[in-house]
């Protein structure tokens, strides 16, 4: 039985819930969910269970199997509900007579943590998992049984699942985002669940946040859907709703940042800090409403899109708000008197949108494995240029912004490659190559970050040489277009039998 390395045993101290994501040698990904249940302290610590561990044995790799493997009660099992597909993140931990349930928390569907069966005939998939001590350096690991479908299964992420599920559990200010300072202009402040017809699906708050165009009521209105979605609170995704609502073509934005007037080429050296905060924050707003479009746009054109979509965009979208928060947490503490909203802004990501709104395919290889992917290439110098300023709190952030845009670009490969197979295409690398000639202009430019580009499914074959044809391509399909408009004329004109009255 093929085992994989999960982490480190104190890697996992610090919650009692990660999402795991598995990628196999043929490209199928697999969702799944670790429950912690036991606290247990750092191994390090002279209060641990490890100190006392004896050694019975080894297994095949020469790891020694640690005694109480059993008492460590890590259980991993899908992540999602065999019921309706629902996302078991936030599930109710039970005990019951056969042992330890998982609760769904749409419809509350019962799973043994061990066996994955369930009182309604149902079963979820549970893999074994072992804790071993590496004799190489006396560590505790954690390894688990691999899906049986697929080879060589690889760990692309090791998420904690939020901090109500952390080891101990934080102060309640520790749980809310750093305070934002962004200059808004509002004659009144809505609420986050609006007072008229609240928002009763995934899709209606994806709508209505897409609408909203005051950026701290963005975020807030992010994390209270995502929440609701999580904890099963919603009445559905709604995509398959007959009255489901559409997404606006452009996001709305507040009109002082079209007022803006300031000059980020007057801004002097420790300015020019903030002029960059403040652009990445401009990309992270955009970024969030990309995240919420993508599934407004699409998932009624889509009613096949399974829940787990819907999760990791979602997953998405709050990584975004939170992206956005930090940035501009750190240009309030750099240049207090440059707020967000004070400096020009751009929309390109958003031109990008519009070029792919009528695709789904079209939109995750442009917006996700080009944009997104691009960021993975330039985030290690924008980290460097801010530790070379002495800013380390911003190298801390944009750190977590790297370590977050990876998992993105993992789910833009995901589901591009699903997109493909459901539309019955062999080769999602000629597919990618295609969208991009159609819809990029000019060439992919490195250099390229290979290592975390690799990481997250693009190997070079879908990237290296790379040009986009968009506006030459537009040009000769109108030309031929033309061409064939004139061939269809004198076609029509050819077969005209033209007399003339006699004289």
């Amino acid at each position: 039985m093929e085992q994989l390395q999960i982490a480190p045993l104190r890697d996992l101290l610090s919650h009692f819930r990660f999402m795991i994501t598995l990628r196999s040698q043929e490209g199928k990904y697999h969702s799944l969910i670790l429950f912690r249940l036991s606290t247990l302290q750092d191994p390090g610590s002279k209060d641990s269970i490890s100190d006392d561990l004896c050694l019975p044995g080894t297994d095949e790799h020469g790891l020694s199997i640690s005694s109480s493997s059993n008492q460590r009660q890590i259980y991993v099992m899908e992540s999602s509900c065999p019921h309706l597909g629902a996302d078991m993140s936030h599930a109710d931990i039970e005990e019951c007579e056969t042992g330890m349930v998982a609760v769904c928390p749409w419809h509350r569907y019962d799973f043994d943590l061990k066996t994955g069966k369930s009182e309604t005939g149902l079963k979820a998939c549970t893999y074994d998992v072992e804790v071993r001590i590496d004799p190489a350096d006396g560590v505790e690991k954690v390894f688990m049984q691999t899906p049986k479908e697929g080879r060589n299964w690889r760990l692309v992420e090791l998420r904690p699942v939020s901090e109500e599920f952390a080891d101990p559990p934080p102060p309640p200010k520790a749980i809310k985002h750093t305070q934002m300072a962004v200059s808004i202009e509002t004659d009144e402040v809505e609420p986050v669940v609006p007072a008229v017809n609240p928002p009763k699906t995934l899709m209606q708050w994806a709508v209505l946040i897409l609408n909203t165009p005051n950026p701290t009521l963005k975020v807030e209105r992010t994390r209270h859907a995502v929440d609701l979605f999580r904890t099963g609170k919603l009445g559905s995704i709604g995509h398959k709703s007959p009255n489901v609502p559409r997404p606006p073509d452009v996001p709305l934005r507040e009109e002082s940042f079209a007022r803006n007037t300031v000059d980020p080429k007057k801004v002097k050296s420790r300015k020019n800090l903030a002029v960059m905060l403040h652009a990445l924050a401009n990309i992270e707003q955009w970024a969030i409403d990309l995240a919420w479009d993508i599934m407004a746009r699409f998932g009624p054109d889509h009613p096949d899109l399974p829940p787990a979509f819907f999760s990791d965009f979602s997953k998405m979208a709050l990584d975004e708000s939170k992206h956005f928060s930090l940035l501009t947490a750190r240009l309030a503490a750099i240049s207090p008197s440059t707020p967000y909203g004070s400096m020009p802004v751009h929309a390109s990501l958003w031109e990008s949108a519009t070029v792919t709104s009528h695709s789904l395919r079209s939109r995750l290889a442009i917006i996700h494995l080009v944009h997104e992917a691009r960021g993975l290439d330039i985030n290690p110098a924008t980290i460097e240029r801010f530790r070379r300023a002495g800013d380390m709190e911003t190298v801390r952030v944009m750190e977590i912004i790297h370590a977050d845009e990876v998992t993105h670009v993992t789910s833009g490969h995901r589901w591009f490659t699903w997109v493909c197979a459901q539309e019955g295409t062999a080769d999602p690398v000629s597919a990618f190559r295609e969208e991009v000639r159609r819809g990029w202009r000019g060439d992919v430019k490195g250099p390229f970050n290979v290592e975390d580009r690799e990481k997250a499914g693009l190997t070079p074959h879908f990237y290296e040489d790379l040009k986009g044809e968009m506006g030459f391509i537009a040009k000769l399909e109108q030309e031929s277009k033309n061409e064939n408009q004139v061939a269809n004329l004198n076609a029509d004109v050819a077969p005209l039998n033209i007399q003339y009255d006699k004289a």
